[in-house]
């Protein structure tokens, strides 16, 4: 009865094992984003309170509390300027001012969207888009 079931050839083995090999290093890799420290769910960086503020503006549109989402835009627009814009040898715009202009441009699409919209839903699609380029450009400047 033995004889009946042939071992696999050693393509067979290395093909499995090369399958297996991917998805390990698949599943491996797709966990490595930047993680940082935090302190009650905000990164402690220099763009934590930005993408912070960010994330609370955008969930509040979209649960639809469009007068939350416009003034945590507000917030989160008068911080920045006020910080990266105007705040000293410090601030963003000094360091790396095409960096500043990239973020500061991004950031101004997204609070748009939300302030313009107090008291109507926004195009929750662009919402979505701009917040996403938003938080893309933040990470440049951690």
């Amino acid at each position: 009865m033995s004889s009946l079931i042939k071992r696999p050839g050693p393509l067979v083995v290395f093909s499995v094992l090369i399958l297996l090999l991917g998805n390990v290093t698949i599943f491996s890799s797709s966990g490595q984003e930047k993680r940082f420290p935090q302190t009650a769910g905000v990164d402690d960086t220099k763009m934590g309170t930005y993408r912070a503020l960010a994330q609370l503006a955008y969930a509040a549109s979209q649960k639809g509390d469009n007068a939350t989402a416009a003034k945590l835009a507000r917030i989160l627009e008068r911080d920045w300027d006020k910080a990266e814009d105007y705040g000293g040898e410090g601030a963003l715009s000094k360091k790396n001012h095409d960096l500043f202009e990239q973020i500061d441009k991004a950031m101004d699409h997204f609070i748009t969207l939300l302030v313009s919209h107090v008291n109507s839903a926004p195009d929750q699609a662009a919402v979505k888009t701009a917040y996403l380029a938003y938080i893309e450009k933040l990470k440049e400047g951690d």
